[in-house]
């Protein structure tokens, strides 16, 4: 991991950059995910003895949910980043049969057919090549296993009331994950990419993160006010010249004076797949 929170690949592995970067902010976003709300789609085919791995882990939120509606099973979560790994130590340090690890998604440790179900959450979007990494998720799935992947898709993002900041705050975000070679709007591309990686028995689904009420909207209008002024993002999008410091802090004002107005909403869709191997 460099000081900017880009990994240098070996061989044939991508480099990536992560979007976010991992300020404060953005694992205060993380930290409130929990199977429920980031994990339904999956939830009704588990079985208690199932061996989970979970990619792209962050703090470990979702997994230790899953941990423990796995009580005669495991879960093993994996994250590239150092930081996301320490937090999610803690978080394993109370479910016994959560452990966690360092690895790269493209060149997982295990051996092939370790694991019953793969679940990536928000994983695949900011990849080079969404595509390398599920065959590299679908060779430790083991035949028959489940996969379960689950991303948003910004170009569906809705809010109200009309904010032109917020329209510029999503130019500004798709200028730098382009500039990433990632992609912004992966919800909507899943399907095609678990099929061209070689799993079958597709089972589309979508559903929202929806932020309505006075205690939601502080919430995430608060901690995007911060991610924009002073995360990985911001400074991403400085050095690519796509924004300035002084739109940045006029995006983040915009967060904070929609948090604050009566029946502003948020909605966040999301692409959800669930394939056999």
């Amino acid at each position: 991991m460099t000081s900017d929170g880009s990994t240098t690949g070996q061989g044939e592995t991508p480099v990536e950059r992560y979007s976010h970067g991992h300020h404060e902010s953005v694992l205060r976003s993380h930290l409130w995910r929990t199977a429920e709300n980031s994990a339904a789609f999956l939830l009704p085919h588990l079985k208690p003895s199932d061996h989970l791995l979970d990619v792209g882990c962050g703090p470990a939120t979702i997994s230790a949910d899953l941990a423990r509606l796995l009580p005669l099973g495991a879960v093993n979560g994996v994250d590239n980043a150092d930081g996301a790994v320490a937090a999610a130590a803690e978080a394993a340090a109370q479910v016994p049969n959560l452990t966690i690890q360092q690895a790269n998604v493209y060149d997982l440790p295990f051996s092939d057919g370790s694991f019953d179900v793969v679940f990536a959450h928000q994983v695949l979007q900011h990849l080079v090549d969404p595509v390398a990494a599920l065959r590299e998720l679908r060779r430790v799935l083991r035949i028959g296993g489940l996969l379960a992947v689950r991303d948003s898709d910004y170009g569906a993002f809705t809010w109200t009331p009309p904010t032109p900041l917020f329209d510029r705050w999503l130019e500004i975000y798709k200028a730098v994950t382009t500039a990433n070679k990632a992609e912004a709007d992966a919800g909507r591309y899943l399907s095609s990419w678990v099929g061209e990686a070689g799993f079958h028995q597709l089972r589309i689904t979508t559903s929202t993160w929806h932020f309505s009420s006075d205690e939601d909207r502080r919430w995430w209008g608060g901690l995007w006010s911060d991610r924009v002024k002073f995360s990985a993002f911001a400074e991403q999008a400085r050095s690519i010249g796509a924004s300035t410091q002084d739109e940045l802090e006029a995006i983040s004002h915009a967060f904070l004076e929609w948090s604050s107005t009566s029946g502003a909403t948020f909605t966040i869709p999301h692409g959800e797949v669930l394939a056999t191997k």
